[in-house]
């Protein structure tokens, strides 16, 4: 495991590693030394490690940018400081392996732009979303603009960041800030199933998942459908996959039913 700050604490279990934000007495704000120690994370993975499960120590998942730490810049520092946060979070939505978080309490500001860049969301009743920027004078700055609207639409956005509003748990899994809604305190052992089922996958499709969907999502139509192709090629060609296939039509795997 890599040398991480005080502010995250990571270990391995099995095939999934689980990192926890680790400034529960600060709410576990955002500052950048812990977003460094996010690159340094998600970039160093150890080899076995098949999925990741994100969650925060103490109450709250994230109150976001720790504003104790925020200090002038100039109009360079400050659009290099927002392209560090935002290198960093594409680093966990484009990373090696898929993103488990676990949503409690504070989901806000920049809590919630790191949220965003998971790729599976499991929030328990405390949760609560916001993005108080407008508030406090400044603008979202680790993708927010990007990934927020993708999930609950732009109008959406700029009303939390206009008004201040708060959403609460039930209510973001309504628009489509989380995936699935547990109650408090079963978010973890959710995650961690989650992550397991998530780590039986073949690899390559994994990758090829977190990879090319939003790109897909994103390209005029005709691209959009040659590169599905491709990837679709790509990861039969497996013989990993080819075995799978094989086992599923001799019914020897599982079949897809409703829990």
């Amino acid at each position: 495991m890599p040398d991480l700050p005080g502010s995250l604490a990571a270990e391995v279990d099995g095939d999934i590693a689980l990192l926890r934000l680790a400034r529960p007495n600060k709410r576990n704000a955002l500052d950048d030394p812990t977003v460094l120690g996010l690159e340094i994370f998600f970039t160093r993975l150890p080899e076995g490690v098949k999925a990741v499960v994100l969650s925060g120590e103490g109450t709250h998942f994230s109150a976001g940018l720790d504003l104790s730490e925020l200090r002038e810049r100039d109009l360079a520092e400050g659009i290099e400081h927002s392209r560090m946060w935002q290198s960093v979070f594409d680093k966990i939505a484009f990373g090696r392996v898929p993103v488990v978080s676990v949503l409690h309490g504070a989901v806000v500001g920049g809590g919630l732009e790191l949220a965003c860049a998971t790729h599976i969301r499991v929030a328990e009743r405390s949760a609560y979303y916001g993005l108080p920027e407008g508030q406090r004078g400044i603008f979202v700055g680790g993708g927010g603009s990007v990934r927020v609207p993708k999930l609950i639409g732009a109008a959406r956005m700029m009303d939390m960041m206009l008004t201040g509003r708060v959403y609460d748990a039930a209510e973001g899994q309504t628009i489509g800030l989380s995936h699935y809604l547990v109650d408090d305190g079963a978010g973890l052992d959710k995650a961690k199933t989650l992550a397991r089922a998530i780590a039986s996958n073949a690899p390559l499709s994994n990758y090829a998942i977190l990879q090319a969907v939003p790109r897909i999502a994103e390209a005029a139509g005709g691209n959009g459908y040659f590169t599905e192709a491709l990837m679709a090629a790509v990861a039969q060609s497996q013989d990993e996959a080819k075995q799978r296939l094989r086992d599923f039509l001799e019914k020897r795997a599982p079949k897809v039913e409703k829990e």
